[in-house]
């Protein structure tokens, strides 16, 4: 007969055996970010079904930028440059259809209407070559690989769109399946197992859109979250000490700055040049960011190193220069301090988002600093589409965001969309630089570094000196990950939430 000691071990052995051999077998995941899911269309959403593993693109990118074969295997250029070649791999949808030629080409026309990089290529035409998909240009385009390697070109199945093109679902070819999605705050997927490449070692993994810095940095201490994007400062600060995390901060090409109407009658280029000396960079990016070496010198961030101009004379802090420069500008200080001229206030509006908690506070320092010479701001924090909205309305004044000029490979694409021919709903807004347009085309045109470098610095210091966007800190891409999970590399690029490669440890 057992005796009780032993009984009571072997019963407690018995109850906890269970939930033993769950903690040790877990292949789920739950990741956290701010940015909240709007609906299945890829040229809104792409950005979240690619960070996923739940769409993919032609081309991908591995973690250090470089072009490698996404669903397509390979690719090629005619001796002209107006045509391009990409041979498909076989994959298949998560609906259980075939990656076809048809599909793809269906997929990426619908894309370049939408807005987007790939908007900005001249493209006359995309066809079916056999099992490959053939692009026909009107001009040399040599960075449409990198191009179409951005979140708005990702390639869904025929079923996540109705008859009249409306998208209806988000059906890709990734190693993870959408199991549910509840916009605007979460999506589950499941692994897919008929995945062309390496199937992946999670079964499962989860997203919340999470909009408050606290809220993120609470989940992934609890371990509510196990890997969270976006911290802030303070949450960084704090999850550095809590033993079951581990923190990461990736210099990323990223940069926070003030987008500006440049027809606007009170911003001319002298007044954009005032607001810029009366930025506290420094201060900014050591009292906000509490990174103090992320204060930007100039728009392109050295993360971006082809396109970050050493020659350049550093943005700096002078707000006696820029009292100076408004006054000759006419602009006299009222009994309030603010500036008047021609019976009107100096008096802005600037749009920002919560979704990154560090623009509001970032508004509120401008607000500040922006009073100490004369102008009034007013800072309307409000949803991030109120931006590009105002872009096309034309009621924008200022706006504060992150620009991320690595989201394609070779940056030209971005570049392209926000200070080429006609801008961007997030780039330049009413700046005539036909000369810039100009040298961006041709920097897109040639893969030579002889015939691109002259033309980027020509790109990069004709911004500088304008000021169409005023660049404000680099970024840090800040996540917190459990120290349980393994495999994980941060996709400077912001790509890819690399779900695909990690595991639990045993």
């Amino acid at each position: 007969m057992l005796n009780e000691p032993y009984l009571l071990m072997t019963l407690c052995c018995l109850t906890f055996a269970p939930v033993l051999e769950a903690i040790a077998a877990r292949t789920d995941v739950n990741v956290a970010a701010p940015w909240e899911i709007s609906s299945t269309d890829p040229a809104t959403d792409g950005f979240i079904f690619l960070r996923m593993g739940v769409m993919e693109t032609l081309v991908n990118t591995d973690e250090n930028g470089a072009l490698t074969p996404g669903l397509a295997t390979e690719w090629a250029v005619s001796d002209g440059g107006l045509s391009w070649t990409f041979t498909l791999r076989e994959a298949s949808f998560h609906d259980g259809t075939e990656l076809t030629a048809d599909g793809v080409v269906y997929a990426l026309s619908r894309a370049a209407k939408q807005p987007g990089p790939l908007s900005k290529a001249p493209i006359e035409s995309i066809s079916k070559q056999s099992e490959s998909v053939q692009f026909k240009l009107s001009s040399p385009y040599a960075i449409l690989p990198a191009v179409l390697s951005h979140s708005s070109a990702v390639i869904p199945s025929a079923s996540s769109f109705d008859g009249k093109g409306k998208s209806i679902a988000a059906i890709g070819t990734g190693p993870f399946k959408i199991n549910t999605i509840t916009p605007p705050q979460a999506l589950s997927t499941t692994r897919y197992e008929n995945y062309w490449g390496e199937t992946a070692k999670l079964s499962s993994a989860k997203y919340t859109a999470t909009k408050r810095a606290e809220t993120r940095s609470l989940m992934a201490e609890s371990g509510d979250a196990d890997i969270v994007f976006t911290l802030d400062p303070s949450g960084f600060k704090s999850l550095s000490s809590v033993d079951e995390v581990d923190v990461q901060a990736v210099a990323i090409p990223r940069v926070m700055l003030v987008k500006v109407n440049a027809a606007h009658p009170m911003l001319g280029l002298e007044a954009r040049q005032a607001l810029s000396m009366a930025i506290d960079r420094q201060g900014i990016a050591a009292g906000v960011m509490r990174f103090p070496d992320s204060a930007a010198t100039q728009l392109f961030p050295p993360a971006l190193a082809q396109w970050n101009e050493p020659s350049l004379k550093p943005l700096s802090y002078d707000p006696e220069a820029a009292k100076a420069a408004l006054a000759s500008l006419g602009w006299v200080k009222g009994d309030d301090g603010i500036l008047v001229k021609d019976g009107k206030r100096f008096s802005l509006t600037l749009r920002t988002f919560p979704d990154r908690p560090e623009l509001p506070l970032v508004g509120a320092a401008l607000q500040d600093q922006w009073r100490d010479i004369g102008v009034e701001l007013k800072v309307s924090v409000s949803n991030y589409s109120e931006i590009p909205a105002g872009h096309q309305d034309g009621s924008l004044e200022l706006a504060l965001f992150a620009r991320n000029y690595g989201t394609t490979a070779d940056p030209t694409g971005n570049v392209m969309s926000d200070f080429g021919s006609g801008g961007g709903d997030w780039g330049a807004m009413n700046w005539d630089a036909a000369a810039v347009a100009d040298a961006i085309d041709a920097i897109a045109a040639t893969d030579q570094a002889e015939k691109r470098n002259p033309l980027i610095k020509k790109v990069v210091t004709d911004i500088h000196g304008d000021l169409p966007m005023i660049p404000i800190v680099w970024y840090q891409h800040t996540v917190s990950v459990s120290n349980k999970l393994q495999g994980l590399v941060i996709d400077p690029l912001e790509r890819s939430y690399g779900l695909h490669s990690i595991s639990w440890s045993e």
